[in-house]
C-alpha cells in the first residue's frame, strides 16, 4: 500500500488503524493519531491493551528529539506488610502443533497498570488534539459493541482457560456458558464510560482517584498484592532510546530496563558483521545468541544505567502494535499489552487488569522478585529506523518471546532484502526458542541442518510469530508504504 497523502497507519485491527488515519486527515499528528488508535484497540482488541494494560512509545523524525516514552507494568507491593501472595493459577494456551506455552493468571498476576499514565503523557508532550476530542469515538464504540473478527475470535479461543477462570471475564467472553465466536458482538458501556473519563479528566482518576480505589479494592479481595501506593507512584518516564547502526542506518529500539530492545539491537550488531543480505542460517544464529545473552546476569543488570554500552560493547569486540507516519514524517511507534489479562474485571468499571507479574517471559528469575516499582523486563520493542535523521521505518510486534525475531525479519526484509514494508511484514517468519527452530511454510528452510536443534514446521502463517506493524517512509519521495500483519489481522491504511 503506498501513498503521500496525510499519513499513514498500521495497527492490528481495522477500526483501530481507521481510527488513527481518521486523526490525520483531521490535521493531527501521529501522535495524535496512535494515541486515538491505542484507545480504539481497548475495544477492538479488548484481549490485547486496554485501561489495565502497559506499553512503550518511540517518537522521532520531523525534527522531534526522539524519546521512549516508558508506561510499562511495574511491579506492585509498595506499602504493603510482607504475607504471602495468593497462588497465581496456571493456563496452557495452545499456538497449535508443539507450540505450547503456560500463561499464570489471577489477582497475584496483577502490577501497577501504565497505559492512562502514558497516554497523558504522549499527548501533555507532543499532543495538538484534545484528549477528549481523541477519546470520545473510541468511548462510544464501546457502547456501540464491536463484532469479534476471526483473528480476535482466535485469541478468545486462545484464552479461553482464562477467560472462564472469573466469574466476570466469563460474564463477558462467555455468556451462559457458549465462548463468544466470530461475529458476537462484545460491547461494554463501563468501558465506555471509563474512556469518556479519561478523555475529560485525564489519567489523575486512575492513580489518586475513585477508579484507582476501585481496582486496588477488586484486586486486593482476590488476595493480590496490588495496593494504592502502587498507583500513587507511578508515572511515564521518558528515556533516550537505544540506538544501533545496521547497515549504514541508526535503529533507535526500547533502552533496558526493558529486556526487547537491547536483545534485538544485539542480533542486529551480529547480522551487520555479515555479507547482506544474511542467510537464513545466520539469521537464526543471531537468534541462538540473543537468546543465550538472556543470563540471570542480563536480567539483574537491565536496572544499571550504564548496561546496555558494557553488555553491546562487549558482545561486539496475546499485545498490540501500531505504526504511524505523518505528513511531515513524524513517526510513533508504541506496543502495549495487558498480557494475556488477569480475569480479573472491574466491576463498573470495564477494567481487565494485567497479568504482567504471572508471565514467565517476564519473569525468568521466578515470581515475585522483582520489588515494588520496579518495571518488568519486557520484550515489547517499538522501533524506528532512520538515515541522516529522516524517518525511513516504524515498525513494532506483538508475541511475547517472537517479538525480537519477528522484528529482526522484518528488517532485514526491508534493509537487506529490499522489500517493501508489506511484503517485509507478510514474508514467512522463523523463530529459535528452547533448542527448536519453528518455521512457517515458504522459510526456505529445506535441506538445511541446525544440528543439534530440533525443526518444528507450521503448516500455514500463525500468530505465534508475533504481529509486526510497520509503515515505511521515502524521504526522497515521500511515498509511504505500510504493512498490517495478517497473522493477527492486522491492516494498513492511509489518510
Amino acid at each position: 500500500m503506498d501513498d503521500t497523502s496525510q499519513g499513514i497507519v498500521a495497527a492490528g485491527h481495522p477500526l483501530t488503524a481507521r481510527a488513527g488515519a481518521d486523526v490525520l486527515r483531521a490535521g493531527g499528528n501521529a501522535v495524535d493519531a496512535a494515541v486515538a488508535a491505542m484507545l480504539t484497540s481497548w475495544v477492538a482488541e479488548p484481549l490485547l491493551s486496554g485501561p489495565g494494560a502497559g506499553g512503550y512509545m518511540l517518537v522521532a523524525g520531523a525534527g522531534e528529539e526522539p524519546v521512549l516514552l516508558d508506561f510499562f507494568v511495574a511491579a506492585p507491593g509498595h506499602g504493603a506488610r510482607p504475607r504471602n501472595h495468593c497462588a497465581l493459577v496456571p493456563v496452557e494456551v495452545d499456538f497449535g502443533g508443539d507450540a505450547r506455552q503456560i500463561f499464570h493468571v489471577g489477582a497475584a498476576s496483577c502490577g501497577a497498570y501504565g497505559t492512562p499514565a502514558g497516554i497523558d503523557a504522549a499527548i501533555d508532550r507532543w499532543g495538538t488534539v484534545a484528549l477528549c476530542d481523541l477519546a470520545a469515538p473510541a468511548a462510544a464504540l464501546a457502547r456501540e459493541g464491536v463484532a469479534l473478527n476471526a483473528q480476535q475470535a482466535e485469541v478468545v479461543v486462545l484464552l479461553e482457560g482464562i477467560l472462564r477462570s472469573t466469574p466476570e471475564a466469563q460474564a463477558i467472553y462467555a455468556p451462559g456458558g457458549r465462548l463468544l465466536r466470530e461475529g458476537d458482538v462484545v460491547r461494554s458501556d463501563e468501558l465506555g464510560d471509563t474512556i469518556g473519563r479519561l478523555g475529560a479528566e485525564g489519567s489523575a482518576p486512575f492513580y489518586t482517584g475513585d477508579i484507582a480505589d476501585a481496582v486496588v479494592a477488586w484486586v486486593a479481595a482476590g488476595g493480590g498484592a496490588l495496593t494504592s501506593e502502587d498507583l500513587r507512584v507511578y508515572e511515564a518516564l521518558g528515556r533516550e532510546p537505544l540506538t544501533v547502526p545496521y547497515r549504514g542506518r541508526d535503529v533507535m529500539t526500547n533502552p533496558p530496563p526493558s529486556a526487547g530492545g537491547i536483545l534485538l539491537a544485539f542480533a542486529l550488531l551480529l547480522l551487520d558483521q555479515t555479507p547482506s543480505p544474511p542467510p537464513l542460517t545466520m539469521l537464526v544464529r543471531a537468534m541462538e545468541e540473543a537468546q543465550a545473552a538472556r543470563t540471570p546476569q542480563f536480567v539483574e543488570g537491565l536496572a544499571d544505567p550504564g548496561f546496555a554500552a558494557r553488555m553491546l560493547g562487549s558482545r561486539m569486540g496475546s499485545t498490540t502494535h501500531i505504526s504511524v507516519i505523518d505528513a511531515e514524517g513524524r513517526a510513533c511507534s508504541v506496543t502495549c499489552t495487558n498480557g494475556e489479562g488477569s480475569g480479573l474485571v472491574v466491576p463498573g468499571l470495564g477494567i481487565h487488569v494485567n497479568n504482567i507479574m504471572g508471565e514467565t517471559d517476564l519473569n525468568p528469575l521466578g515470581f515475585h522478585h522483582a520489588p515494588p516499582g520496579r518495571r518488568m523486563p519486557s520484550m515489547m520493542s517499538p522501533t524506528i529506523v532512520t538515515s541522516g535523521g529522516e524517518v525511513l521505518l516504524a515498525l513494532g510486534s506483538s508475541g511475547s518471546n517472537r517479538i525480537r525475531s519477528a522484528l529482526l525479519q522484518t528488517i532485514v526484509g526491508v534493509l537487506d532484502d529490499n522489500l517493501a514494508a508489506d511484503a517485509a511484514v507478510q514474508a514467512p517468519r522463523v523463530h529459535f526458542e528452547d533448542d527448536v527452530v519453528f518455521a512457517e511454510p515458504g522459510s526456505t528452510l529445506d535441506g538445511l541442518r541446525f544440528d543439534p536443534y530440533e525443526v518444528q514446521h507450521f503448516r500455514s502463517q500463525n500468530m505465534f510469530f508475533g504481529g509486526v506493524q510497520a509503515v515505511s517512509r521515502d524521504p526522497s519521495t515521500g511515498a509511504l508504504c505500510g504493512g498490517g500483519d495478517p497473522r493477527r489481522g492486522g491492516v494498513a491504511v492511509s489518510a
